[in-house]
């Protein structure tokens, strides 16, 4: 009996974990949004801790390139300070969708001048993993919206 009580207190523990990582839609935005102002100030912090160590990234150019190769263009390189900011990357219009623990995002890119003025919009999409108490990048593709 006290076997039983143990397998439906630990099925119960596995359901509500898995429900934590299904119930982060606002948790996924939050760290594109976060990601998108560390892109914007050039933060090699914030790349580092966003995309998962086995990213695979393809470029709106086409390119298609890992963590490693992503992060050694930021070597040696320090964020910029708000002020001098010539390029804002924020996102909208996000859907994510979840399958089996994973997260699917996809929103559009918006890449605006200091004053505002969109210069480029790109379709992007994300699949992300939840490890390490937050969601990472494992895929990324880019592409420009023809204007």
């Amino acid at each position: 009996m006290l076997n039983y009580f143990v397998k439906v207190w630990l099925s119960a523990v596995l359901l509500a974990a898995a429900a934590n990582v299904y119930a982060g839609e606002d948790e996924i935005i939050v760290a594109i949004d976060h990601f998108l102002y560390g892109a914007s100030v050039n933060d090699a912090t914030i790349h580092d801790q966003f995309w998962a160590e086995e990213l695979i990234y393809t470029s709106s150019s086409g390119s298609r390139f890992g963590k490693a190769e992503l992060m050694a263009g930021m070597e040696g390189t320090t964020p910029t300070p708000e002020e001098h900011v010539t390029t804002w990357f924020t996102a909208s219009d996000p859907h994510i969708n979840y399958v089996d623990g994973v997260a699917i995002a996809n929103f559009i890119l918006v890449a605006a001048n200091s004053a505002g003025e969109v210069q480029n919009r790109y379709y992007n999409t994300g699949i992300f993993v939840f490890r390490d108490m937050r969601w990472q990048a494992i895929n990324w593709n880019a592409t420009v919206i023809p204007e």
